[in-house]
């Protein structure tokens, strides 16, 4: 799978994990505008949520000990400076992936292909905003 981290524009509806548009589903991607191409989702192959990389955030080094974190702590006091409270925001980041079958139109009664492939659409709850993370195709 080709990594990418291209912002895309995401129409939402209920989706299943075994197709669209089903009753009583959870909303989803339905279809989604990449590189200006408009690509229609077909089914739903995975759907989860992943955390941030809490480890890597200042207060987490500084709980562990890191001497990164010290050393960040160290500087601002030299500087006169009141050393901050590690931001919680930080360490309870979320994204929701989406791992969807799509295309860019129907697919051909011959079984002939039409472009399509496989997508992990990724949306940020910190910014609300949904990112193409990776494709096969």
């Amino acid at each position: 799978m080709r990594r990418y981290a291209d912002p895309v524009e995401v129409r939402q509806g209920p989706v299943d994990q075994q197709g669209v548009d089903q009753q009583g589903a959870t909303e989803g991607p339905q279809q989604f505008l990449w590189r200006g191409r408009l690509w229609k989702v077909r089914a739903v192959l995975a759907h989860w949520v992943e955390t941030g990389p809490w480890w890597q955030a200042t207060g987490a080094r500084a709980v562990i000990g890191s001497e990164e974190a010290a050393a960040e702590t160290d500087d601002s006091v030299d500087r006169g400076l009141i050393p901050q409270r590690p931001f919680l925001g930080d360490l309870l980041t979320e994204r929701e992936l989406w791992r969807v079958e799509a295309g860019r139109g129907r697919p051909m009664p011959d079984g002939e292909p039409d472009g399509g492939g496989v997508f992990d659409l990724a949306f940020d709850w910190a910014d609300g905003r949904w990112t193409l993370v990776g494709c096969t195709d």
